[in-house]
């Protein structure tokens, strides 16, 4: 087939809006709209430091590589990468090993973070330990507390993550399936600034991630194939499959779920105020209890060990 904006042969059909796509006219269609998100999400100032969290995957490496190249241009805007290195045995030092590469390519500072250092604790180490709770729930709790840490540390203004848009859908779903309507609404990106709490970004929170992919490979970005070996056991796959599922049929579902969730968010915002921060009695970072998640979860796993 050949590109409908130009002769060239095509390289992707866009099932949800029919467009077939040569290289540099779908570089072009997925560069704008992530241009349109960063715009749409924050206004970047002079001065402003920009934490990209990076794992070595496709997505956030896709992430990284388009920040650098969009704020390429201004010289008062800072790009770095952080990445925690929660400690899983020939997944995470095989994608270091990629990562670092890349981002010496890219010619970015790189700050690496290890989850042992921080928590007491690797990925590894928690599933021999905790039998009941999946290792995904600690991992999830203590990278973002270690990746909040690290903007915080290294004076970062925002937090720019690799979070797509089948990532994105599935967040909105998983929350409304369970009730949760308070932790719905406190799904990046973030427009309001709390104390000790840095803003994240998502500059692909609109690109599906087969897209992603795609722009990788095709820009000979440098990226880790490899999965986790925690990931199947996560509860994220059952509605993956769901929201897949619907894609299929309906092409175009995913984007009408963050568009549902954009409106009520809006709509609810004034009957859900954003809830008061204690701070955690344990370590003094911001939280909605008396103990935050990742202490409340470290001292299980100090029990467990006992």
């Amino acid at each position: 087939m050949k590109c409908d904006r130009c002769d060239r042969d095509s390289v992707i059909y866009i099932r949800y809006n029919g467009e077939h796509l040569c290289k540099e006219h779908f570089f072009d269609f997925l560069e704008k709209r992530v241009k349109h998100e960063i715009r749409k999400q924050v206004n970047i100032k002079k001065g402003d430091r920009i934490a990209v969290a990076v794992s070595g995957g496709k997505d956030s490496s896709v992430a990284l590589y388009l920040m650098k190249k969009i704020f390429s241009v201004r010289k008062d805007v800072e790009i770095f990468a952080i990445t925690v290195d929660e400690g899983i045995y020939g997944y995470r030092d095989r994608a270091l090993n990629v990562l670092k590469d890349f981002v010496n390519e890219l010619d970015v500072p790189h700050y690496i973070y290890r989850m042992k250092d921080m928590m007491g604790y690797g990925v590894d180490e928690i599933s021999n330990i905790d039998k009941e709770l999946v290792p995904c729930t600690y991992c999830g709790v203590f990278r973002r507390k270690i990746i909040n840490y690290a903007a915080r540390e290294l004076k970062a203004n925002y937090v720019a993550t690799g979070l797509n848009l089948d990532d994105t859908a599935q967040s909105v779903v998983m929350n409304i399936v369970r009730g949760d309507v308070e932790r719905l609404m406190r799904l990046g990106p973030h427009d309001v600034i709390k104390e000790d709490l840095i803003p994240r970004i998502q500059p692909l929170r609109m690109i599906p991630e087969k897209e992603i992919l795609l722009y990788a490979i095709l820009k000979g970005i440098k990226f880790y194939h490899g999965e986790c070996p925690y990931a199947p056991k996560a509860l994220r796959n059952d509605f993956r499959s769901c929201i897949d599922s619907w894609e299929s049929r309906n092409p175009g579902s995913r984007h009408s779920i963050i568009s549902f969730y954009d409106e009520i968010k809006n709509n609810l915002q004034g009957k859900f105020p954003q809830t008061r921060l204690n701070r955690c009695r344990i370590c003094g970072d911001p939280t909605t209890g008396e103990i935050c998640k990742s202490c409340e979860l470290k001292l299980r796993l100090d029990s467990l060990k006992d």
